[in-house]
This record gives structure tokens, C-alpha cells and sequence, in this order.
């Protein structure tokens, strides 16, 4: 082939691959001189057409060249966002200093459950020198005994028996207690944007804030969301946990990452914030965020107080009771060996729960209750001394003192 045949297949070939967007390029000239000769510059306007689409790949890298239109422009706004592609949160593993506990509880009737003296007597259901108190109690036990034989000779029945500091108990009079299992999240720094737990179970998402639109995307309880945007509709904000999902805040609670010491707390120490509000309980060392959860903290009337307060006393546990007993029970509670607590205001606490899973809703009398797993990890990490920080971003909870007494579980 002749070199002037190459030469016009070369020039047929570059000029098809800058026709199309010739109009992205303009040729402008300097004034003529020496050393002067036509430049090309580009034209960074994007283009206002769909004949301009770009791919994702070119919209991604360079998106001031490309239009907004399409679905490489729609891709380029959730990246802007975070949401493409989505990055889990910075999370990481981490070691329990403090050994476990291996408590394990049961629940008494309400009414009173019988305490024997020896698993015989348990047996035969007889002698029973006690009773339970009337209300919500708790023990834990430290052996269980099955039954002798199968069936069991007269008058032994066949029924297991626990054996409690309290004295024997039969597992048909009582309740084993369903300790939460799950726990909260470590990070080896700090995230990029707020974070959180479905607190409603059932909750499904909306493709716009409160526009009755749903998705068909339904989540569980304690669900790990991140934030992406918001939006105020009415008395509600609005949450987008994905690229077409919204929530609205009374189904979440969040975590708003804030590296700023309370008041009073310096820059490089340790420090425990309770958000009475979202029911979240964050862990900050020199302003990085380590930890977070949720949790349950006190009910109206029995609210956890706000203000700056101090770890006082650690306990690997401790036995908590409040209320008087009643004979409908409705008023007295006893909770034998609670896990892990840690007082910080007379005798509120942190401290792990094993009576409840109601985290991420006021559940509790002043104490902030947290699960048993994430209360371990609190208890490593606070000192005599460490702060903690408690607050109600709505300023719904009384900061009047003399509305507050010594607290409770």
C-alpha cells in the first residue's frame, strides 16, 4: 500500500474519533508572531444535550465534562454523596481484657416462687422455707440438677432444679432470662458520616421523605444503617439510608460522630457521651470516636440526668433493688449480680442488662442499661474518673436537680 493511501486512512481514522465531540473542543489563535501557532483548549462546560452522555468511568473521573443527564450522571451524584459505591463503616476487632462472666439468670413469679432448702425438698415440692418477693425479681443461679431417673420413682418428679443464693427453686416455677447477644460496633477511626440502628422493628423505607412511596425494603430491629442526607418534613426529619430509601428519626437511632470534648473534658482524655434522645452510647479516646451503641436509658420520671459526671465506683457486679413490695407486685424489683457497672451519679450507672432487649427505647429507672457484651467493653475502657457525658439534644429531659433523686436500674 502507497504512503499516500496510509495517509489518508490515518486522517479518515483520527477525524472519526474527535468528530463527536468536536464540539466540546474550540481552536483559538494568539496573535501572529514568532513562535505563535493555533492552540486547541478545551471547552470545561458540560454539555446540555443526551447526545453527550458520558460513560460512568469518564463521568466519574472527570465530571466537569460531562453532563448530569443519564445514568453515569445519576451514579456521579451517589458517589458525591458516598453512596457509590458504598463503603462500610471503619470497624475493627477487638479483645476483652476483664474475664467473662458466665451468670445465667432466672426469673420468679410475680407472685412469689417457693425456695427449698436441698434439691430434695425441691423435688418432692415440699418443707419450702421462703418465698420470693412479690415483683420483678431476678436470680442467678450457680448449678442445675436433672432429674434423677426416668421417670423418676414416687414422690420425685421429673423436673430440673436450680440452685440459687437464695435457696433451691424448680425450673416450673421460674423463667430462664434470654440475655441479648449482640454488641456494639469498634472502629479504628473515626467515620465519615453519621451512622446508626433501626430502633422500630418492621420499619420500611420510602423512596422519598415521607412521600408514601414505600420500597419494599423492610428492616429489623437493631439493623446497622448509614446517614446520607436529611430532610425536614413537618415535625420529622427525615433520614436517606440509601440511594431510594428514607426513614423518618423516630425509627432510628444515630450516632452524629463529634470529636469536640464536653466542656470540661480535655482534648486528650477519654470520655463516654449518653444521647438521651437518639438512646446511643458513644466512646471517645483524644477525640476519636472507638465505640458506639445503643441503649436504653430512663423512662419519664426516672430520667438519666444530663450534665457532666464521673465514673465513682466499678463493679464486676453488683445486686440492685428498688421499690417497695406490694401485693399485686407491680412496684418492687430485685436484680441479683448485675454485670459490669460502672456508677457515675449516686446510683445511676452504666451497667450490662440481662431483663430486658429493649435497646434503643427508655426502658430503665436511671441507669443507661446496655447488653452484657457491651457493657464488658465499657467497663475495659472507663476508669475511676472517666467522664461521662449525658445530654438530650432535643432539651426534653429536666435539668432541674431537684427533680432527680438517687436513681435506679
Amino acid at each position: 500500500m502507497s504512503k499516500r493511501w496510509i495517509g489518508i486512512i490515518l486522517a479518515l481514522f483520527f477525524s472519526l474519533q474527535i468528530g463527536p465531540t468536536a464540539s466540546a473542543w474550540a481552536e483559538t489563535t494568539t496573535t501572529p508572531g514568532v513562535g505563535t501557532a493555533p492552540a486547541f483548549v478545551q471547552d470545561t462546560s458540560p454539555p446540555t444535550t443526551l447526545d453527550y452522555l458520558c460513560t460512568v468511568r469518564m463521568q466519574l473521573r472527570y465530571p466537569s465534562l460531562c453532563t448530569n443527564l443519564g445514568p453515569a450522571g445519576e451514579l456521579a451524584e451517589l458517589a458525591r454523596l458516598g453512596m457509590y459505591p458504598m463503603r462500610p463503616l471503619p470497624t475493627t476487632d477487638y479483645n476483652l481484657s476483664s474475664p467473662f462472666l458466665d451468670f445465667v439468670y432466672l426469673q420468679m413469679d410475680r407472685e412469689g416462687t417457693p425456695l427449698f432448702p436441698t434439691v430434695t425438698d425441691a423435688r418432692q415440692r415440699t418443707n419450702h422455707q421462703s418465698v420470693s418477693p412479690r415483683g420483678f425479681v431476678f436470680y442467678s443461679y450457680y448449678n442445675s440438677y436433672p432429674p434423677v431417673a426416668d421417670p423418676p420413682p414416687p414422690p420425685l418428679e421429673d423436673v430440673i432444679v436450680y440452685r440459687t443464693g437464695f435457696g433451691y427453686v424448680r425450673e416450673d416455677d421460674v423463667e430462664l432470662a434470654t440475655i441479648a447477644s449482640r454488641k456494639g460496633m469498634a472502629f479504628s477511626r473515626t467515620p465519615d458520616r453519621p451512622f446508626g440502628w433501626i430502633a422500630v422493628g418492621g420499619t420500611c423505607t420510602q423512596t422519598g421523605p415521607d412521600n408514601g412511596d414505600y420500597t419494599g425494603n423492610c428492616y429489623v430491629l437493631h439493623h446497622i444503617v448509614q446517614i446520607y442526607g436529611s430532610e425536614q418534613v413537618g415535625d420529622w426529619m427525615w433520614y436517606r439510608i440509601g440511594p431510594e430509601e428514607w426513614v423518618e428519626q423516630r425509627r432510628l437511632s444515630i450516632v452524629f460522630p463529634d470529636p469536640t470534648p464536653p466542656e470540661g473534658v480535655g482534648a486528650d482524655e477519654r470520655w463516654v457521651v449518653v444521647d438521651l434522645y437518639e438512646q446511643t452510647v458513644t466512646a471517645y479516646d483524644a477525640g476519636q470516636l472507638v465505640y458506639a451503641t445503643v441503649a436504653s436509658t430512663g423512662l419519664s420520671g426516672k430520667w438519666t440526668r444530663p450534665g457532666l459526671h464521673q465514673v465513682w465506683v466499678k463493679l464486676q457486679a453488683d445486686d440492685m433493688t428498688g421499690g417497695e413490695v406490694t401485693p399485686d407486685g407491680s412496684n418492687y424489683y430485685f436484680l441479683d449480680n448485675v454485670p459490669w457497672v460502672m456508677y457515675f451519679d449516686g446510683a445511676r450507672a452504666l451497667h450490662g442488662t440481662y431483663w430486658h432487649n429493649k435497646f434503643g427505647t427508655q426502658s430503665s429507672r436511671g441507669c443507661v442499661n446496655l447488653t452484657k457484651l457491651d457493657a464488658h467493653w465499657f467497663f475495659d475502657f472507663t476508669e475511676m474518673g472517666t467522664w461521662i457525658y449525658v445530654h438530650d439534644p432535643s432539651g426534653a429531659t429536666p435539668t432541674d436537680p431537684s427533680m432527680y433523686g438517687e436513681g435506679g436500674a
